[in-house]
């Protein structure tokens, strides 16, 4: 779908809360993009990431009348989108939450030589570069959701501090300032272990085999190669850069922004030709 302005958005957004169809399509699916990638990096699994960026769509769907304009639509987005992951429980990682200290053993301590081929004929270097980016989006995990979304908006993102700040209930100087020992702690991870973004002694080639071992990586099943990578500007209108708040913005090339799946656009339109759109319909003008 095409970058719109906010402007343009809402013009959309106004025909939608009138009740046409079209153009609530049209809004859902001119955020479905941010809304996905934020899922993805606060949640760390492509599954978990669909069904809450379905959940959140809905919630946008249902609380559209209560959007006033007094920010830009996005930010609204981002605060609806970022109080339901903060506070999500059904995905993986909230059963089995991980730390730096869990990360880094398992780095310095996995016998990855006692593992055999488990490729399966696949090229290794596609399996690398899948446990890579899986690796990376996981990792983030090891931080607390409010540490994580704060990562999120300011790196992958790039959000200025004021618009950031809005959305987390924070001052843009607090904002600035937890950003920065944030990527701080993310980026000397990073140069005490990783061998692809850092001086570490782990790399991914060589930790395929385990990968496949221990579940975190599937031979037949890479969502990552089969994502497509998209601009930054295509989710957000993005008008003013985060401002430089450190010089670590090199260590995080992986926060690369995918197009929704296409699981996640066939959720809108299927749902916007059920029944249950008019249900929600009179609910929220029941409210």
């Amino acid at each position: 779908m095409d970058q719109k302005t906010n402007e343009e958005i809402l013009i959309f957004v106004e025909k939608a809360t009138a009740g046409d169809k079209e153009a609530l399509e049209t809004v859902l699916l001119s955020v479905q993009d941010l809304v996905f990638n934020l899922s993805l990096r606060m949640l760390g699994t492509f599954p978990d990431a669909e069904d809450a960026a379905q959940d959140i769509l809905l919630k946008i769907m249902t609380h559209l009348s209560s959007f006033k304009q007094q920010s830009a639509f996005s930010t609204w987005v981002f605060r609806i989108a970022v109080n339901h992951l903060k506070n999500y429980k059904k995905h993986m990682f909230a059963e089995r939450p991980l730390s730096f200290e869990f990360y880094g053993a398992d780095i310095e301590n996995a016998k990855i030589g006692d593992v055999p081929d488990l490729t399966q004929n696949v090229d290794a270097s596609l399996l690398a570069e899948e446990l890579k980016l899986s690796c990376t989006n996981v990792m983030l995990q090891c931080l607390d959701p409010e540490s994580r979304c704060i990562f999120v908006l300011g790196t992958m993102f790039k959000l200025d501090s004021r618009m950031a700040g809005e959305i987390l209930d924070l001052t843009p100087e607090a904002y600035r300032q937890r950003l920065s020992r944030i990527r701080k702690k993310m980026a000397d991870f990073l140069r005490h272990y990783c061998g692809e973004y850092g001086e570490g002694r782990c790399r991914c080639e060589a930790r395929v085999n385990y990968a496949i071992q221990s579940h975190r990586l599937d031979p037949n099943h890479m969502d990552y190669a089969g994502a497509g990578e998209i601009p930054l500007q295509t989710m957000l209108d993005v008008k003013q850069a985060m401002e430089e708040t450190d010089t670590f913005s090199q260590n995080f090339a992986f926060c690369k922004p995918y197009e929704a799946p296409e699981r996640t656009k066939r959720f809108v339109r299927e749902f916007l030709d059920s029944p249950q759109l008019s249900v929600i319909r009179d609910a929220e003008g029941r409210g």
